[in-house]
């Protein structure tokens, strides 16, 4: 074990369309086609599109006001990289809990409709035959001959308009 020689140094290349479009930190553009093969969808139905915000989203630079070459590019390097790693480090933190609680809530949920809500609305389903039948009875024998008879006293009313 001696002392390095060797000089390590970091560097970021990228091109105008690289730096634009990505929403994920920068790859090369072989690496993220494999990357996106190898990995399965996890959106399929495109529930989160709304999330998918890239830095031209967020920052935009008029015509008439540019930051220098380099700040921009830094700036979105950063921009990128901050959001990738904060994801990353409030998923792992936070995915598990909330996992657990949503199937918690989710299961009470299913739970409640399945054996209270359903069997509830059947029994109504089942008892609306009957009260259609009481129902009917009661407006036949009540508000219909009531309706009629102001039907006749009022259809011989007339109104007219006269202008003064």
């Amino acid at each position: 074990m001696g002392l390095e020689k060797e000089k390590s140094g970091t560097s970021i290349i990228m091109d105008e369309d690289e730096f634009n479009r990505s929403i994920e930190p920068i790859m090369s553009k072989k690496e993220r086609s494999a990357h996106a093969a190898a990995e399965p969808d996890r959106d399929r139905h495109d529930m989160n599109a709304h999330l998918k915000v890239g830095f031209d989203d967020v920052i935009a630079e008029p015509v008439s006001a540019h930051s220098f070459d380099k700040v921009w590019i830094g700036s979105h390097a950063a921009f990128e990289l901050v959001k990738f790693l904060i994801y990353r480090v409030l998923s792992t933190l936070l995915a598990v809990p909330v996992a657990f609680i949503l199937g918690l809530v989710f299961a009470v949920l299913s739970c409640i409709h399945i054996w209270l809500v359903m069997p509830a609305v059947q029994s109504f389903l089942m008892l609306l035959p009957s009260l259609q039948v009481v129902w009917r009875s009661l407006t036949d024998t009540l508000v219909t001959p009531l309706f009629r008879s102001m039907g006749r006293s009022l259809s011989s009313v007339q109104t007219t308009t006269t202008e003064v």
